[in-house]
């Protein structure tokens, strides 16, 4: 792939993260108490029961830093042609996802774990983007 290629691909990834992962992470601190009730019903009736509330507060966290970082990498990308933000963006937006495929799955929604997946896809493609470089 030729080397312009390479960073129009990571800045595409990149910006996809940061909207993915800003909206999402900006919506569970915006509407806190309907996010908390959903996960406290999805949780209500598993292990993880107690621990929804800190659950949700970290997957908060991951969100938000994954759409911020994702953010920088897409602007670094575009304006200097630095992948280290948009790696680091991809790097916690699979984490992240991860984390959200683990609840997903312990809870037996695997519908909405299967939805994940392609998202998992496309970070992990941003990934290999920039390992070609």
């Amino acid at each position: 792939m030729h080397h312009l290629g390479l960073f129009a691909a990571q800045f595409l990834v990149a910006a996809f993260l940061a909207v993915l992962f800003l909206q999402s992470g900006l919506d569970k601190v915006l509407d806190w108490a309907g996010n908390r009730a959903y996960i406290d019903s999805v949780f209500a009736k598993t292990p993880l029961k107690s621990l929804s509330a800190a659950m949700l507060g970290v997957i908060t966290l991951m969100e938000v830093g994954s759409g911020v970082l994702s953010a920088a990498g897409a602007l670094s990308v575009l304006v200097t042609r630095d992948t280290t933000f948009a790696l680091a963006g991809a790097v916690l937006s699979g984490l992240s996802i991860l984390s959200l495929f683990f609840g997903q799955r312990i809870a037996r929604d695997y519908a909405g774990a299967a939805g994940l997946v392609p998202y998992f896809l496309v970070t992990v493609v941003g990934m290999l983007v920039d390992a070609q470089r």
